[in-house]
């Protein structure tokens, strides 16, 4: 059952918490308390370590259900094409529309938990989610598959925040560490697998209807998760009379802004066809991003509280890890992407194979994210540095791979090569999840981990919009009959793959940065 205390219970525990009860919160949230106005407070979840890590699955699981959803439609968009006879943009929408809502809401959302109940808010988005799914199965035109696909973005922002903000509050020190490894092992494997269970459903169900099944799957997965989060999720706010503080005026500015960055993005495919106008969105986007933070300055200078605290910036842990992260999210979907369709379209794989060859990056993941994990708290940033050294060896390799081996074995080695990336990925997701999270105080935890899953879905938007122009713009260019189709797409990947090496790169350097940092802060 649901598990909570009263505020009574909540005072006497805060100096001594009983065995097994997860530790106060750190000092750091009484330094924010002070400059912030009262609101209803967290209380402490006081429970076992079966029952903490019970409620942990249950949203780990939740959350790799939603990333999922980000890369295992892409295989399902020839099959989505023949059945419903959607076009160019109606299929750009159906999977950039998903990435378009879920970024949209994240903040607010985020911000909502922290004040209220992260469990609510839990449950409705992934009662949502579950509903829109069954939209998507059923549907019968493109349009009705859109509609679907942009709802479900909705519902997966709603819960999203609420798994960090929970994961942060249920666990303190190495226990956390642990925690966030877990958390990056199932993101990880949820990201790699996703292209693979996209490709064996569409294998089960046929050509015509294997896409549905992509979302019929979520069906029972989310009763089943319903059913789990409302017995297993403990209540973490104390009722209260107190009015809600949101900022709507800068909810209004702060979506505008996110629309304006990622729309045009979105919609580049690389294409001839491709409108050069949706670049003017840019403009609007530094004019929206300069009036929200213009708004948010003014509203807390006003006494009360913003939608994004931008003192969470100054610190540098968090600034820089989600820099970080949203860099390596610009490179990692990518990276996926593009193998699959090089396989698949050059090479000639069906879906499902070129889909596999994932599966090493996913094993090797969820096996050092564990342990990554678990190393964060002894060595600190040097483990993201490591990781992504490994990752640009991946990137290297796969470019060389295509290059270099012949078609009837490139499958083969790629597949070797995604081994040494899931290593690198691995020691970079869980280390950096916790790394950056570390100094924020709890009550803020849910709207700092939705600003770097914002970071995320911009980064993923941004990243396949770069590559894949750059993957069709060398098909386009190349692609007249003058060269052999293999050596057209051998030259698409490797532009393609450039890309990505420059993202992850950009993330390397931000590590050490970050590394600099820190160790001029131990010396000082």
């Amino acid at each position: 059952m649901s598990d909570s205390i009263s505020p009574s219970s909540a005072t006497a525990s805060a100096n001594t918490p009983p065995a097994g009860a997860a530790a106060p919160p750190a000092p750091a949230a009484d330094e924010d308390r002070a400059v912030e106005p009262a609101h209803p407070p967290t209380t402490d979840i006081v429970l076992s370590s079966p029952q903490r890590w019970r409620a942990f699955w249950v949203c780990v699981a939740v959350a790799g259900i939603t990333i999922l959803d980000l890369s295992k439609v892409n295989v399902a968009l020839p099959s989505i094409e023949s059945a419903l006879g959607a076009g160019s943009t109606e299929l750009q929408l159906i999977v950039s529309g998903y990435v378009l809502t879920f970024g949209l809401v994240l903040v607010p959302m985020g911000r909502l938990g922290d004040q209220r109940s992260r469990r609510a808010l839990f449950i409705v988005g992934l009662s949502l989610f579950t509903i829109t799914s069954l939209v998507c199965a059923v549907a019968v035109s493109p349009l009705m598959l859109m509609i679907g696909r942009l709802l479900q973005g909705v519902a997966a922002g709603i819960q999203m925040p609420q798994v960090l903000g929970l994961i942060q509050q249920l666990f303190q020190g190495k226990e956390r560490g642990r925690a966030f490894g877990l958390f990056g092992a199932t993101i990880g494997i949820a990201t790699a697998f996703g292209p693979t269970i996209g490709g064996l459903l569409i294998l089960v169900g046929g050509a015509t209807d294997g896409w549905r099944w992509i979302f019929w799957m979520n069906v029972p997965l989310g009763i089943i998760a319903i059913a789990l989060a409302v017995w297993v999720l403990p209540k973490t706010r104390t009722r209260s009379r107190k009015a809600l503080s949101f900022d709507l005026f800068g909810v209004l500015l702060f979506g505008l802004a996110v629309l304006s960055l990622m729309w045009p993005f979105l919609f580049t495919t690389g294409s001839p066809d491709d409108d050069p106008r949706r670049w003017w969105l840019l403009v609007l986007f530094v004019l929206f991003a300069g009036a929200f933070v213009a708004w948010e300055r003014h509203y807390e200078g006003q006494g009360k509280q913003p939608l994004i605290r931008f003192a969470l910036f100054r610190i540098s842990s968090f600034r820089n890890g989600t820099l970080l992260i949203a860099a390596y999210f610009t490179a990692l979907p990518a990276l996926f992407l593009l193998t699959t369709l090089f396989l698949q379209t050059g090479v000639g794989l069906a879906a499902v194979y070129a889909g596999m060859v994932t599966i090493g990056f996913a094993l090797a993941s969820a096996l050092f994210s564990w342990i990554g994990g678990n190393l964060v708290g002894t060595y600190g940033r040097p483990v993201v540095v490591w990781g992504l050294v490994g990752v640009l060896a991946c990137v290297i390799g796969l470019a060389a791979a295509a290059l270099f081996v012949p078609a009837e074995w490139v499958a083969w080695v790629m597949a070797g090569v995604m081994v040494i990336g899931g290593v690198g990925g691995g020691l970079v997701m869980s280390p950096n999840q916790t790394l950056t999270l570390g100094d924020i105080p709890v009550k803020q935890g849910g709207i700092a981990g939705s600003i770097g899953q914002l970071g995320q879905r911009i980064g993923t938007s941004v990243g396949t919009a770069v590559a894949l122009s750059l993957f069709y713009a060398t098909i386009y260019r190349e692609g007249n009959g003058a060269a052999p189709d293999i050596v057209v797409y051998h030259d698409a990947y490797a532009y393609g793959m450039t890309a990505v090496a420059v993202f992850v790169a950009l993330a390397f350097l931000i590590s050490i940065v970050d590394l600099s940092s820190r160790r001029r802060k131990k010396k000082g």
